[in-house]
């Protein structure tokens, strides 16, 4: 298993987020690559985001994306927080979003995986925090 975070850090757009949240990012995803494959006359939604959406656990807070195309079968998303130290010294909860690629996902999933990791960091200014351990910095920082 290989695990990727999208942490909010205090220069994020948001300091909380939800699973509801994590869909409504993903539905806007769908929309603007179907908007993208209307302008060069191509199906690029069904390319760009070849999973449906299933909810597994409401109350551990993940879902699973899952696919019937050749190349991919799953990627796990999860949101959930930790208590970390800020620079001032004081604890405080940070939310994050866990992508995790499983033992059945494929080369396919984990490109998939890293597009969309980039994609949420990107809107949230947030920190990723990659499947291979490099971070990206998507957050203004001082």
């Amino acid at each position: 298993m290989a695990n990727a975070y999208i942490k909010l850090v205090p220069a994020s757009t948001k300091q909380e987020i939800s699973l509801e949240d994590v869909k409504e990012l993903f539905t806007y995803y769908k929309e603007i690559t179907s908007k993208t494959g209307q302008q060069v006359s191509w199906e690029y939604a069904d390319a760009a985001f070849p999973y449906q959406i299933k909810e597994v656990d409401k109350e551990n807070n993940w879902l699973y994306l899952k696919s019937d195309e050749p190349n991919y079968n799953a990627i796990v998303v999860g949101v959930s927080t930790e208590e970390v130290e800020d620079d001032n010294g004081d604890m405080r909860n940070q939310f994050y979003i866990q992508v995790t690629l499983s033992q059945v996902s494929t080369f396919g999933d984990k490109g998939k995986a890293n597009e969309f990791c980039k994609f949420l960091a990107k809107k949230l200014e947030a920190e990723l925090h990659l499947f291979n351990g490099r971070i990206i910095y998507y957050n203004k920082r001082k």
